[in-house]
């Protein structure tokens, strides 16, 4: 699975310098930054303030806020000599160095605040947002200064598949990140007037977490990868392969919805991942969702599952969309039963079962759980 880490990050803010640098004695404050508001001047300082910032906030471990801090070049206004262009390229250097200092430095575990969507992120998704930030920043600067820039395909369809889980990737995935910020226009879309990028969700459950799958986890997953997990075991059960292999195609069509997608049930005491939970699709008209869930064999027989269900179920239901939750087993497997009987779900008996369930839970025992 390609990672986003310290060395992603100083990659991107190397490319970005080395061409900014090339048009240092143009003026920065008098050009505007592409179709933002602001300066050229002014978009490279964001740039270096949004590095120290991610950095601050996994430095700090900070859970409920930003860090109280904000960088200041001189100049800005303590009466010194502003920094020049030079400079100021300088400063984006070293807070770039200092965020990936940082991502090497945490934990996988370590998830740090940040509000959008679910206030929070691990150090991928820091250094996601952090290139990110590079990325179209540079960009607005050099449509500003008239520079032709382009950062690598490859990285853009990682963010895509990191940050922007709803959007339906194309053919070029530098284009498609522009269009989802709000920076270009592609054929067949409409513009995008207002965005936010989107973080995993992450569920607590007890012993557990609940770690919700990217579309870039997940297709290294179906693949025969890990997903960036490290495995009770040594690999996840065939269940969540196929699980993630749905989420994959779901994400190509447009159609994946992360919250109602693929969770890893992750350990809390080693960080290891012991199984996989998910939703089989969003909501349907009458507010009716199913879960799914498996363990890889080294975990079972622990309540790993249980946790799991009922944490997950009880999102689920907490969610004004969702009316009850579902879960379909086999007659024969009085293991799953047990967890589901556990979990507080009532079986649905006879024809009830078969009505509702329909073709799908023919032969099969359904349980539900109301609001």
């Amino acid at each position: 699975m390609r990672t986003l880490g310290g060395e992603q990050v100083e990659e991107a803010v190397a490319d970005a310098v080395a061409l900014l640098r090339t048009a240092t004695d143009r003026d920065w404050e008098a050009a505007r930054a592409g179709r933002l508001e602001w300066s050229c001047r002014y978009t490279a300082e964001h740039i270096a303030g949004d590095l120290i910032a991610y950095a601050g906030q996994l430095a700090g471990r900070a859970t409920e806020a930003y860090v109280p801090f904000e960088i200041t070049l001189d100049g800005t206004d303590d009466g010194l000599d502003p920094a020049d262009n030079e400079g100021v390229l300088h400063v984006v250097e070293t807070t770039g160095a200092l965020l990936a200092a940082t991502l090497r430095t945490t934990p996988r575990e370590v998830r740090a605040f940040h509000p959008y969507p679910f206030r929070s992120a691990d150090r991928e998704g820091f250094a996601a947002m952090g290139i990110t930030e590079v990325f179209l920043h540079t960009h607005d600067i050099a449509e500003g200064l008239g520079l032709a820039y382009e950062p690598p395909a490859e990285r853009c369809a990682d963010l895509l598949a990191r940050l922007f889980p709803h959007v339906r990737p194309d053919t070029d995935p530098w284009r498609t990140l522009l269009w989802a910020t709000g920076r270009g226009d592609l054929p067949g879309r409409a513009p995008v007037t207002e965005w936010r990028w989107r973080n995993n969700l992450v569920i607590p459950a007890g012993r557990l977490t609940l770690q919700g799958v990217t579309p870039a986890a997940a297709m290294d997953l179906a693949a025969g990868g890990d997903g960036g997990f490290a495995w009770a075991g040594g690999e996840p059960y065939q269940g969540t392969r196929d699980a993630a292999g749905m989420l994959v195609k779901a994400y190509e069509t447009g159609v994946h919805r992360p919250v109602w997608g693929v969770f890893v049930l992750v350990r809390r005491e080693d960080g290891r991942a012991v199984g996989g939970i998910g939703f089989h699709g969003v909501p349907d008209e009458k507010g009716r969702v199913e879960i799914g869930y498996d363990l890889v064999e080294a975990a079972r027989g622990h309540g790993y599952a249980t946790e799991g269900l009922r944490a997950l179920s009880g999102w689920a239901l907490g969610r004004e969309a969702v009316t009850s939750v579902r879960a379909t087993t086999e007659p024969e497997n009085t293991a799953s039963q047990a967890v589901i009987a556990r979990a507080g779900f009532t079986r649905i008996a006879g024809d009830e079962a078969e009505g509702e369930a329909g073709a799908e839970g023919a032969g099969q025992f359904v349980y539900e759980l109301r609001r």
